[in-house]
């Protein structure tokens, strides 16, 4: 019975676009501003980000 066991690892699919780790040092202030909009703050931090990354991508 072990032999014809199938294993179901499950779990998230994975993305065709992963996030990638970094490391970023913030001011203290910045993060508590952040943090006080509530969950999901680091997204709609990307969000931001990605839009600030896409304009200046236009102005050049």
């Amino acid at each position: 019975m072990l032999a014809r066991a199938v294993v179901n690892k499950g779990g998230r699919p994975k993305s065709s676009n992963p996030r990638q780790l970094i490391s970023l040092r913030l001011p203290p202030e910045v993060i508590e501003r952040w943090r006080a909009t509530g969950p999901g703050w680091q997204t709609r931090m990307a969000e931001q980000l990605a839009k600030g990354a896409s304009r200046s991508k236009r102005a050049a």
